[in-house]
C-alpha cells in the first residue's frame, strides 16, 4: 500500500468517524435548520421541511438531547433557537430548559410544517426553508451525508450550489478504493500514531454506556445485562459485558441523553457497535494498547468500506454492518489474521442479513445486542477454522463479492420493503 493511499485512508476515518450527539438523522435535521436560519440572519416567523422517506423513518420516533422529547418538530424547532452549524452533529450542544420551552412555544403557534420528499433520487435529504416576517426567505439543502450541504440560497442568491454548473461548486474529497484484504493491510501495518485518535470511540462510546447504567434509558436493555438481571442466564462473562455495553450506549443515546457518541458513517449506533464489542474483549483478554487501536481501525474501516457499497440509509439495519466490523476486531484480538477474519466477516453476512432497519428508537438496542452476539458467534467459529461456503445462500467464496451481493440486498431488493416500513410507521403515528 502506497504512502498515499495511507492518507487517503486515514482522511476517509477522520471524515466518517466523528462525534454525535443524539439520532443523527434529526440532528442533522436540526443542523440544516441551523444553517437556514443563520443565512436568513434572524429568527424566522415559519419554517418549511421536505425529508427523504429514509430521513423522516429514522427521525420519527427518537429522543431529542436534553428535551425529554421525541421526534422531529423540537428538533426543528432548536435548531432554528440555538443550533450553531460549525458544530455539526453536535449542533445542539448546549441545549436548555428555556430554549426547549421555546422551542415547544414554536411547535405550538403551528410556525413548523413538515411534508415528505417524493422528488428526490437521495435517500438521505434535508430541504429547510426559512421563512422571515416580511417574507425573507433563505433554503439549505442536506443530502447524500449527515453534514453535505448541496445547496444554500438567500432570497434567490444562491450561495452554494454542488452538483450542478455553479462557480461555488465544492469539490468531492478522493475516492478510496477498499477491500477487505486492504482494510486488514492498512490496520495492521499502518504507524500507530496516525490512528490513535480511535481511542476517543473507547473514551466517548464507554462513556454513553456508564450513563446508561446509572439511569434508565429506553428500554433499559444495558443495565439490566449489567446490573444483575442477566447474570442469572448469561453469567459475568465478557460476552455478556460486551452486550452490556454495546447495548447500554444505545439505550442512551436513543432515549436522547446529553452526551456525545462516536459515530461511523452517519451514524452514533453504527460507531457504538463497532467499538464497544471490540473494547470490552480487550480488555478482558489483556491485549495489548497497539492491539487495540488496530481492531478498532480494522473495525471502524470495515464498516466505512461496506457502506461504500450499501449506501447511507436503507432497509438494512446499520447494527449488520457495524457488528460485522465489530467481529473483524474481535477476530483479530483473538489472533486471527486475514483468512480468519475473512471467515468472519462470511459467517456474518450468512446469518443476519436482512434484519430491517425500521427507523431510530429505544429497541434499536435489541438489535445492536443481537448484532454482538453473532459477531462473538462468528469469530469463534473462524479461529476454529469453520466459515460458510460459496454453495450457501448469498455467500460467495470470494469474501469481497459476498459483501457486494449483501450490499445489493440491502440497497436494491429491500427497496419495497423500506416503502412499506415507512407506510407502516406512518400510519400507525396517525392513528396515535
Amino acid at each position: 500500500m502506497t504512502a498515499t493511499e495511507h492518507k487517503q485512508i486515514i482522511a476517509l476515518m477522520r471524515r466518517e468517524v466523528i462525534p454525535a450527539i443524539g439520532c443523527t438523522e434529526p440532528i442533522a435535521v436540526a443542523l440544516c435548520v441551523a444553517k437556514a436560519r443563520e443565512t436568513l440572519g434572524q429568527m424566522p416567523e415559519r419554517i418549511e421541511m421536505q425529508l427523504s422517506a429514509n430521513v423522516l423513518k429514522n427521525a420519527l420516533g427518537v429522543g431529542i438531547p436534553g428535551t425529554q422529547m421525541i421526534g422531529l418538530p423540537i428538533a426543528i424547532a432548536l435548531g432554528a433557537l440555538i443550533g450553531r452549524s460549525e458544530l455539526q452533529l453536535e449542533v445542539l450542544r448546549g441545549c436548555t430548559p428555556e430554549a426547549v420551552a421555546q422551542g415547544q412555544q414554536l411547535i405550538a403557534e403551528g410556525r413548523i410544517s413538515i411534508q415528505q420528499k417524493t422528488d428526490t433520487q437521495h435517500k438521505l435529504y434535508i430541504e429547510a426553508t426559512c421563512i422571515g416576517p416580511e417574507g425573507q426567505r433563505s433554503t439549505a439543502i442536506i443530502a447524500g451525508e449527515h453534514t453535505n450541504f448541496i445547496h444554500l440560497d438567500r432570497d434567490g442568491h444562491v450561495l452554494i450550489c454542488s452538483g450542478g454548473p455553479c462557480a461555488c461548486d465544492q469539490q468531492a474529497p478522493p475516492t478510496v478504493e477498499l477491500s477487505l484484504r486492504k482494510v486488514y493491510d492498512f490496520a495492521t501495518t499502518v504507524p500507530l500514531e496516525n490512528i490513535r485518535f480511535l481511542l476517543d470511540t473507547k473514551r466517548m462510546n464507554s462513556k454513553a454506556a456508564e450513563f446508561s447504567f446509572g439511569h434508565s434509558c429506553g428500554h433499559n436493555l444495558g443495565n439490566l445485562l449489567h446490573n444483575g438481571a442477566g447474570h442469572s442466564v448469561l453469567g459475568k462473562t465478557t460476552f455478556n459485558r460486551m452486550m452490556a455495553y454495546t447495548a447500554g450506549a444505545c439505550d442512551a443515546r436513543m432515549a436522547g441523553a446529553p452526551i456525545p457518541v462516536m459515530s461511523n458513517s452517519g451514524s452514533g449506533n453504527q460507531g457504538i457497535t463497532a467499538t464497544m464489542p471490540v473494547v470490552v474483549y480487550a480488555e478482558d483478554n489483556h491485549n495489548t494498547e497497539e492491539e487495540l487501536i488496530r481492531a478498532l481501525a480494522l473495525s471502524h474501516l470495515t464498516v466505512i468500506y461496506i457502506k461504500q457499497s450499501l449506501g447511507r440509509l436503507s432497509a438494512l439495519c446499520g447494527c449488520v454492518v457495524a457488528s460485522t466490523g465489530s467481529s473483524c476486531g474481535i477476530t483479530y484480538l483473538m489472533g486471527g489474521q486475514y483468512p480468519q477474519i475473512a471467515s468472519a466477516v462470511q459467517n456474518m453476512i450468512a446469518n443476519i442479513t436482512g434484519m430491517i432497519c425500521d427507523g431510530a428508537k429505544p429497541s434499536c438496542a435489541l438489535k445492536v445486542a443481537t448484532g454482538t452476539s453473532t459477531a462473538v458467534l462468528s469469530a469463534i467459529l473462524a479461529m476454529n477454522g469453520r466459515h460458510v461456503c460459496g454453495l450457501e445462500g448469498i455467500i460467495d467464496d470470494d469474501v469481497d463479492r459476498s459483501i457486494r451481493n449483501m450490499s445489493r440486498i440491502g440497497a436494491e431488493s429491500m427497496i419495497d420493503t423500506d416503502r412499506l416500513i415507512l407506510q407502516i410507521m406512518t400510519d400507525k403515528m396517525g392513528k396515535c
